[in-house]
């Protein structure tokens, strides 16, 4: 069972009942769900991820303490801590009564601020082009089992609704280094006899190649264990995480070598007819660092215009 699917079923059983019969004045106002670390957050786990932090469990989002005391907080987190151990032949990790790291009783505010450093509302230019994809991406995965009062779902709302400017930003800072790794220093590192180097590069533009792409399609990228997996659900990533598996997993003889260079020449010209079908590029070319540039240009806000291009990465 996955883990989502364990997640609301042990809710379903045990914590909506729990929260009406012993809450029932705050019932409205507890968002319920999982989100956050763990690859079962984003649905991919499987047999192997059974081996750590997977139990039954879920997340109660608190609002703040003006609206909810202390000790209706500290209440619920008992009640929750009582919930049965065992559940669909899976058992909870013993914890203490203020509950578990990834699951149990979170004031709201108390989990953005961990993930990003504030609410999302309070979101400045500054935190947006600070924060590295997986922390934005773990603040919005999952499934909210309810939210009546909207507040949790409001929040996430706006992480999924990057600001225009600050993915130009982000996408400028990966299109530049994509150029510098794949299309001019790749073969200028095998020239070198740097076959280490060269495979760093190669690497560097699959990471950052992988950015754009989620980037293009108005998305984050999770943590790297879960990157390719999420690379695969978007239009063309089965395609392209093929190539960039391949990149990073061969050797750098010189046959091979051309191929690879040809490879990543492939995926820029891809990228460049996105950024032209999007339009958020003037550069008529196929250099990956003119159009940086132009997608730099197109930011309206003069402060994060200005910055420097790779600011962000």
């Amino acid at each position: 069972m996955k883990g989502l699917e364990l997640a609301e079923k042990y809710y379903r059983t045990y914590g909506e009942s729990m929260i009406r019969e012993q809450f029932p004045e705050w019932e409205g106002m507890i968002a319920v769900g999982l989100t956050g670390s763990g690859s079962e957050c984003y649905g991919y786990d499987d047999d192997v991820s059974e081996d750590h932090d997977f139990e039954p469990g879920f997340c109660l989002f608190l609002p703040g303490e003006d609206a909810m005391d202390r000790r209706s907080a500290f209440q619920l987190e008992r009640a929750y801590a009582k919930l049965p151990a065992a559940f669909e032949g899976y058992s909870r990790a013993k914890m203490g009564p203020a509950g578990g790291q990834r699951h149990g009783v979170f004031r709201r505010e108390d989990f953005f601020r961990e993930k990003l450093g504030c609410l999302p509302a309070e979101m400045t230019a500054t935190d947006w082009l600070r924060l590295p994809d997986w922390a934005l991406a773990e603040a919005v995965n999952g499934k909210l089992f309810r939210d009546d009062a909207g507040e949790m779902t409001q929040d996430r709302d706006i992480l999924r609704n990057m600001p225009e400017d600050i993915r130009r930003k982000r996408l400028a800072g990966h299109l530049l280094m994509m150029a510098q790794s794949g299309q001019y220093n790749y073969r200028r590192c095998l020239r070198h006899g740097e076959t280490g180097a060269a495979q760093l590069a190669a690497g560097t533009f699959a990471d950052h190649a992988m950015s754009t792409a989620f980037l293009l399609e108005k998305r984050v990228k999770p943590y790297y264990k879960w990157s390719f997996r999420a690379l695969r659900e978007l239009r063309g990533g089965e395609d392209l995480a093929r190539s960039l598996e391949w990149l990073i997993s061969t050797g750098n003889d010189e046959a091979l070598a051309e191929d690879k260079y040809f490879c990543m020449e492939g995926i820029a010209s891809d990228v460049i007819e996105k950024l032209q079908e999007q339009g958020i590029t003037e550069a008529i070319c196929g250099d990956l660092e003119k159009h940086a540039y132009s997608v730099n240009d197109g930011i309206r806000d003069a402060e994060i215009r200005n910055l420097h291009v790779m600011a962000c990465v």
